[in-house]
């Protein structure tokens, strides 16, 4: 599943291909995709300038000129395809976004399950958290959302409300960093180890596109993530999984304290 830091990379690669340009047709071939938008408002995108791509959260954000926005989010598996107008459609192309310079940029998704979405004026900003790098995510206001919930740390990370961006792995990552075990409670965790795990987020999600996170852990990409059996590189001891809220958590249970 795409992250923040693939998202991002992502978001950089449409910039690229498409800002300042404009829109010749956008054709939405999936019949998901196509129920989204109706055709006479996709014919009215013709003529209209991408301005900016922004990213929140996991979401791209591609604001033109007339104020709308179309807003794609890859879902499990999507992915951008770069090519020309005329180019023979790469393999489970759902979406195809074709430009005046003749640029053609291809929502690739195998299982069809990303989504694409045109906001009217004012609509178009997701409803989101703060970004983890944003000075508004600090140990105060994690602690307001998080007193709030009942439940155990590691699926609050991945409430997009509370803070945009982070998925199950980096979650899982963070936690390892931090040593937070991924059962602490919510509402549990001090001052001090909101701070510890907010500083934790940001090194994990922050260092990965550069590879300079990944570097130390000696061939190894993840410290515990899908890594259920082998030993923890921190302390030796053996690395363990679960499922919360229907997803895989991979935790050392010495090193990481509720």
């Amino acid at each position: 599943m795409p992250e923040l830091p693939e998202v991002e990379a992502a978001r950089k690669q449409l910039a690229t291909a498409a800002e300042g340009k404009v829109i010749v047709r956008l054709r939405l071939l999936h019949p998901s995709l196509a129920k989204r938008i109706a055709p006479a408002r996709l014919r009215k995108l013709k003529g209209r300038r991408i301005e900016r791509v922004e990213r929140r959260g996991k979401h791209q954000l591609l604001h033109l000129d007339d104020g709308r926005t179309l807003a794609i989010h890859f879902r499990m598996n999507g992915d951008w395809s770069m090519g020309a107008v005329g180019d023979d459609e790469p393999r489970f192309t759902r979406a195809s976004l074709e430009l005046e310079d003749g640029t053609r940029v291809a929502l690739t998704d195998m299982r069809a399950l990303s989504t694409v979405e045109l906001f009217d004026v004012g609509e178009g900003d997701p409803e989101l958290g703060p970004e983890p790098s944003d000075p508004a995510f600090n140990a105060d206001t994690l602690g307001v959302a998080l007193a709030r919930r009942r439940g155990a740390i590691k699926p609050a990370l991945l409430d997009q409300h509370m803070v945009a961006g982070i998925g199950n792995i980096y979650a899982a990552e963070a936690l390892w960093l931090a040593k937070i075990s991924p059962k602490a409670k919510s509402a549990s965790l001090s001052a001090h180890r909101r701070e510890r795990l907010i500083q934790a987020i940001r090194d994990v999600l922050g260092d990965a596109p550069a590879g300079r996170y990944w570097a130390k852990q000696e061939g190894s990409r993840w410290n515990v993530y899908d890594r259920e059996g082998e030993k923890c590189p921190r302390c030796g001891a053996t690395i363990r999984r679960i499922v919360q809220a229907g997803r895989s958590t991979f935790y050392c249970p010495v090193d990481q304290k509720s």
